[in-house]
């Protein structure tokens, strides 16, 4: 997101400085900076005070609120796709929330909390674009201060169970980048961490996640049965999860079940997913860390079990529907999703929709290298010769 800078000259009309703002609203003057920059957007429940403030309607605040539109990157060469890497890399050199606090020798607070909240959504949605190798010190970097500070910190118990839950979020993130990068030890020790932080405040989705992720880590590079141990377990510990994280659970049970050669399990698990992925409702809050599961996620998956399950033919068309509807920046996962249909095809014996499916993912891997990625290929790879 840009600068604000509408917002900027809005503050600056009603005879603000950014430290001035600070102190009406009772926040950080880092938190109106990040506003003002566009790294961050203020909650709803804020958003009242600050209209109040600047003497505008909630409906002008959010034209404030709104960057201009970019200019086409065809007129505009600097805007490349680096721009996430240097993004990254900006959230790894500059001071974090939790250093700014303190410096500033205070007891932690609701803006603290806030201010980490939303880093790490910036950083859970920069995975989506940035190369793990890249973004994994950036988010070793956020974790060691969060850590540091729910062990040392003041604040009360309502801030202490937000910043225990954002230094879990950011543990699932670590493990999930680093076992991308292929550092799967270091992944199993964020999940297991993350996991502690996640119970020490009762969040039992949350530690169910991080649980279920490190399975989906030993499915892939471990026992599978272990594997499918420890996704029954987190699913069963997170019963009154909401619909799509239960889905995502089940999710990984499937996962599970297709590595370890358990037909009857998968199907029954790839079923819960349909089962709890259809409860989902408006009405129901989701937790921000399953934004990225939907019905495409969802048929992708099940395409992968059945290619493990020998049954490909029905897994191409799921693949097929799926990555059409993905986005082509999201470079990382269409390669992987291609590298599955390609199997797919391979499986059944038409070698040339294989290989071409398979070209088509190189190129979308070489945009964004993983060593996740390049293990499928080389996979794949073996079936087409």
């Amino acid at each position: 997101m840009g600068k604000r800078a509408a917002l900027v000259a809005r503050r600056e009309a009603m005879g603000f400085t950014q430290e001035s703002l600070a102190h009406r609203l009772g926040v950080e003057v880092s938190t109106v900076n990040r506003w003002e920059t566009g790294k961050i957007t203020p909650r709803p429940q804020r958003r009242q005070q600050i209209a109040a403030a600047l003497d505008v309607s909630l409906t002008e605040l959010d034209s404030l609120l709104t960057p201009p539109t970019p200019v086409p990157s065809s007129e505009q060469p600097h805007l490349t796709p680096l721009n996430p890497l240097r993004r990254a890399h900006e959230w790894l050199v500059a001071d974090s929330p939790v250093a700014e606090q303190r410096r500033a020798g205070r007891r932690f607070g609701g803006s603290l909390a806030d201010s980490l909240e939303a880093r790490v959504v910036e950083l859970r949605h920069l995975d989506d674009v940035v190369e793990s190798v890249d973004l994994l010190p950036a988010i070793r970097h956020e974790l060691a201060g969060a850590e540091s500070l729910v062990r040392e910190g003041l604040y009360a118990d309502l801030v202490g169970r937000r910043l225990f839950t954002a230094a879990a979020e950011l543990a699932q993130l670590a493990g999930w980048v680093a076992s991308d990068a292929g550092l799967h030890d270091e992944a199993q020790r964020f999940y297991l961490d993350g996991a502690s932080a996640a119970a020490e405040v009762g969040n039992d989705p949350l530690a169910a996640q991080l649980f279920s992720s490190l399975s989906y880590q030993l499915a892939n590079e471990g026992d599978p049965r272990d594997a499918l141990l420890l996704a029954r377990t987190a699913a069963t510990g997170a019963a009154d999860a909401s619909p799509v994280v239960r889905a995502l659970l089940w999710e990984r049970v499937a996962w599970a079940g297709a590595k370890a050669a358990d037909r009857e399990t998968t199907l029954r698990a790839l079923d819960a997913v349909d089962d709890a992925y259809e409860r989902r409702s408006a009405e129901i809050e989701e937790p921000e860390w399953v934004y990225w599961l939907n019905r495409a996620e969802i048929d992708v998956m099940a395409g992968r079990c059945l290619i493990h399950l020998g049954a490909p033919e029905r897994a191409a068309p799921l693949l097929s529907a799926a990555i059409a509807t993905y986005p082509r920046e999201h470079a990382r996962e269409v390669a992987l999703y291609l590298s599955w249909l390609a199997e797919s095809y391979a499986r059944t014996g038409a070698l040339d929709a294989a290989q071409a499916t398979l070209d088509s993912a190189h190129n979308y891997a070489t945009r964004m290298p993983s060593a996740r990625t390049t293990e499928r290929l080389r996979t794949v790879e073996a079936l087409t010769r």
